[in-house]
């Protein structure tokens, strides 16, 4: 119909692991993105392209700059009908002339979204336990989970939705990504147990 709750749209990025969501809920939302890059490439009737964050805002900080982090995620936004509100380095300083909770009090009393691409995983952690609105981890030196999302969906659109018994080979250093690549490959068709121990394996 259109619509998409901000609850369930955000609720696979809410940290703390790549796969603490269920399985039902991560395909949910694959197929929920496949279906709006569908609907927002055709630019034929913009008019009439659904606007389900209409009047809704994301703050979005920037511990660590990204050109196509920023532009997709504050484009995106606006697609929706939302609201991006940038905070760079200049602009917030998490932790250190306010506390971590006070920053999360303050951006979810005005906004309904944060979006955090820090350095130290523990800021975006300290963010979501504090915050009472969905916080979406844009990269942490631990997990990279829009990236994921982006490979999982690259990976569909070549070899159909269901990726059941196929292999995905990794060349280069063990990483952020390479972390929550593996959780999720392994949710995808495993169990939580097999995600953490993935995770210890992955920094041996």
């Amino acid at each position: 119909d259109g619509y998409v709750s901000p609850d369930f749209a955000f609720s696979y990025l809410l940290l703390v692991f790549c796969c603490e969501n269920s399985k039902s809920e991560l395909e949910g939302l694959l197929d929920l993105s496949h279906h709006y890059k569908k609907v927002y490439s055709d630019k034929s009737n913009v008019t009439t392209l659904p606007r389900p964050l209409t009047g809704h805002s994301m703050s979005m900080i920037f511990q660590k700059r990204s050109t196509r982090t920023r532009v997709s995620t504050e484009t995106g936004m606006a697609l929706l009908g939302g609201h991006a509100l940038f905070l760079g380095p200049s602009d917030i300083q998490l932790g250190v002339n306010e506390t971590m909770r006070d920053t999360a009090n303050v951006l979810a009393r005005f906004n309904d979204v944060i979006l955090a691409r820090v350095f130290g995983h523990k800021d975006v952690v300290e963010l979501a336990k504090y915050s009472s609105v969905p916080v979406i981890n844009a990269l942490s030196d631990l997990h990279h989970p829009l990236q994921t999302l982006a490979d999982l969906m690259a990976l569909q659109e070549h070899y159909g939705k269901d990726l059941k018994g196929k292999t995905v080979s990794w060349i280069g250093d063990g990483n952020n990504v390479l972390v929550s690549l593996l959780l999720v490959c392994a949710h995808a068709h495993g169990t939580r147990r097999q995600c953490r121990h993935l995770l210890q394996c992955a920094y041996i």
